[in-house]
């Protein structure tokens, strides 16, 4: 009987299957936000430091260029963090 119960655990109805790819797919989403908000802060930095309009700047477009990359490792890491939790309990 306990053996029974234990295998009713492990078995996953499709309500339940359905809500892991949901979260794993909310999971990719917001890596993608923040794949997306370090490519537009990228993109600011370098433009600052490209165009000579904005010469006065040049220490905003290298401290945006930092962030940017701070962004990105961060949503790296939520990412890799989020998606070994959900393996964990599931």
């Amino acid at each position: 009987m306990s053996q029974n119960t234990n295998e009713e655990k492990k078995t996953l109805i499709t309500r339940d299957w359905l809500a892991i790819e949901r979260t794993k797919l909310a999971n990719e989403r917001t890596f993608l936000a923040y794949f997306r908000t370090f490519l537009v802060i990228l993109g600011t930095g370098v433009t600052i430091l490209k165009i000579e309009f904005f010469s006065d700047l040049k220490s905003y477009g290298i401290i945006l260029i930092i962030i940017s990359t701070i962004i990105l490792f961060i949503g790296i890491y939520r990412l890799l963090r989020v998606k070994r939790t959900i393996r964990k309990h599931y």
